[in-house]
């Protein structure tokens, strides 16, 4: 079969793999549509993988081979999954920080070599612990493309879960790419007042699409004073910065009230971050973050995912067949104004 083979630091290539073998409660998933990830694009970027790798997370497909034992799936059946599942029994776990759990950090889907994901291939090995609580039937209705929000939405989910958001809060979400706007669109659902904010008015537009009307130019406007103005000079209640990088780590804590929380969603690499430390202890804000998904939260979230109450395909911009997913994740690195969600679809090379 084919793969996108990640071989070092922004070297990926199309090479023939040999297909996965799969044991029993194990399941082989024909890809169709695999999201590409920000965090890709880092381990990608960095290197901070050993090679030789192959990524893709935000998988969907079709099962073309079940191993002994897996009785709730059948051959045909279209399927999303998640790549990670905790243990449910760690010390991590019973504190509900799942994302630290031993297992939970041991991938369990691989189209070959360390399993990293996979997604970015024909086939996927799905491992059993996966099979057994991180796989979902995508309903008739339900598009790959729609389905394959499935993961990405949980981490969101779990952004504005751990926010405690009440009603009539004012929420400021800054950046407005894929992440941003679901982000926004779930603070929202919570009937707290949103405020997104972008310097490309191009997806300021995208944004107000999905219904997020209150929109800050931040080429143009400060957004801190904007927000201190609509709060009678307070601040947000709530600040989710769904830009990576530390640069915007002080304006989201100024834009917050004090009192007011400051969630951090993109910040994935490890470095240094300014901050004034009296805005945590004297103007009490809360600095929090959150990575990844939780499995308390899968069944909500996909079920919202594939009620389609939001058209989240909406979301994508660009699609590539898996012989041009190279290119792919070169223009995913480097996004112009109006790049929103880039997909690698091999369902699109299906004949049959």
């Amino acid at each position: 079969m084919r793969a996108a083979v990640y071989r070092g630091i922004n070297d990926v290539r199309i090479e023939a793999v040999p297909v996965p073998q799969i044991g029993p409660g194990e399941m082989l998933v024909k890809v169709h549509t695999c999201g590409i990830c920000g965090t890709d694009l880092k381990k990608i970027s960095t290197g901070s993988h050993s090679a030789p790798r192959i990524f893709g997370h935000e998988t969907t497909g079709e099962v073309a081979a079940l191993g002994e034992g897996v009785e709730k799936f059948a051959v045909g059946d279209r399927v999303a999954f998640f790549h990670h599942i905790p243990c449910g029994e760690c010390y991590y776990c019973r504190h509900k920080v799942f994302a630290q759990c031993p297992v939970y950090k041991k991938v369990g889907c691989t189209a070959g070599f360390e399993a990293s994901g996979g997604g970015f291939a024909e086939y996927v090995r799905v491992m059993d612990w996966i099979v057994e609580k991180g796989v979902a039937r995508i309903p008739d209705g339900v598009s790959h493309e729609q389905a394959s929000f499935m993961e990405p939405v949980n981490t969101v989910w779990k952004a504005i879960d751990i926010l405690q958001l009440r009603p009539s809060e004012t929420v400021l979400v800054i950046g407005q790419g894929p992440i941003g706007i679901m982000l926004a669109i779930l603070a929202r659902r919570k009937r707290a007042r949103v405020i997104t904010s972008d310097l490309f008015p191009q997806r300021l537009t995208i944004a107000k699409g999905f219904g997020l009307q209150e929109v800050i130019d931040a080429s143009r406007t400060d957004s801190v004073q904007y927000t201190r103005h609509e709060t009678e000079g307070r601040g947000a209640d709530a600040v989710v910065l769904a830009v990576p990088g530390t640069k915007l780590i002080e304006t989201a804590i100024q834009a917050a009230r004090p009192g007011g929380r400051i969630m951090l969603f993109a910040q994935t690499v490890r470095e240094q971050a300014t901050i004034d430390p009296a805005a945590v202890c004297v103007d009490e804000k809360t600095l929090l973050g959150s990575y990844s998904a939780s499995v308390d939260l899968q069944g909500e979230s996909t079920d919202w995912v594939f009620s389609q109450a939001v058209d989240l395909a909406q979301l994508v911009t660009h699609r590539f067949p898996l012989a041009e997913a190279v290119e792919g994740l070169k223009i995913a690195a480097h996004p112009q104004p109006d790049t929103m969600k880039l997909v690698i679809q091999c369902g699109s090379e299906w004949k049959d």
